[in-house]
């Protein structure tokens, strides 16, 4: 009998695919591995046969239920939770960083990205499948159409690989989306930058609330001053008229540190 999805979920039903995405964390013999939303197990599956330690954290209650059956008495321990809210610094044994794998229910793709950022300090790589227009803003290079706060905010803590894409007809039911697995390994660049996180990314809101007005307007629209910021936007080089999505983190770096620094 074929499992009947729920909370949206499409399952990858191609084997091959399975195995190139396992294979894309690198060498799991000795390390402690989260699958999100291991739904049918197709990938999990492959995880049990090769991790010291698996955490499945699987939502849907029926699926969870099936899971720790076909586990039981494994290295596979399956947590019936929300992803959103699950702990992820509470599966660390000692100073260990975790791997992280997982097909990303399209509607919550960013805010999943999000948990996981707040997690970095426990995760050393993760390797994602999500929609293919989001898997292509994640990895987006500014001065591109698809570039904005999600790439920059991704980009801040991980260097972004495009491994691969998959047709609909790899999973069932086949989504009516092509999808792309990432891979992200994590490394902040805050300290590079010269800026705090939590002030930088709220920085970097207000450049981007507004994606057709100009980062000069923007930045007018967040409360900052005329001549300061006429200031930094000479200082840095950039156009008067660019928009957020043209200019890199090094220059968005200087710009904050400019307007709040000083």
């Amino acid at each position: 009998m074929s499992q009947k999805p729920k909370l949206g979920q499409n399952f990858l039903t191609d084997r091959s695919a399975s195995s190139r995405i396992v294979e894309a964390l690198g060498d799991i013999s000795e390390k402690t591995v989260v699958e999100i939303g291991p739904g049918n197990a197709a990938i999990t599956e492959l995880l049990a046969q090769k991790a010291h330690r698996l955490i499945a954290v699987e939502l849907d209650r029926a699926l969870a239920a099936n899971l720790k059956r076909r586990f039981a008495g494994s290295q596979v321990e399956v947590i019936e939770q929300d992803i959103l809210i699950f702990d992820l610094a509470s599966l660390r044994d000692s100073d260990e960083k975790l791997l992280v794998i997982g097909n990303l229910p399209y509607y919550i793709t960013s805010d999943i990205l999000l948990h996981l950022f707040r997690y970095h300090n426990v995760i050393s790589r993760a390797v994602l499948m999500m929609q293919r227009e989001v898997a292509d803003r994640v990895a987006a290079a500014p001065g591109s159409r698809d570039y904005g706060l999600l790439s920059a905010t991704t980009q801040l803590y991980a260097q972004v690989e495009k491994l691969m894409t998959l047709p609909p007809g790899a999973f069932a039911p086949p989504p009516k989306v092509y999808s792309s697995v990432l891979r992200l390994t994590f490394a902040t660049r805050f300290s590079e930058l010269g800026v705090d996180a939590d002030g930088f990314i709220a920085f970097l809101r207000q450049c981007f609330a507004q994606k057709r007005k100009t980062l000069v307007n923007n930045l007018r629209a967040a409360g900052f001053d005329a001549p300061g910021i006429a200031r930094v936007v000479e200082a840095s080089g950039i156009s008067g008229q660019a928009r957020a999505e043209a200019v890199s983190l090094e220059v968005m770096a200087g710009l904050y540190r400019g307007l709040t620094q000083g």
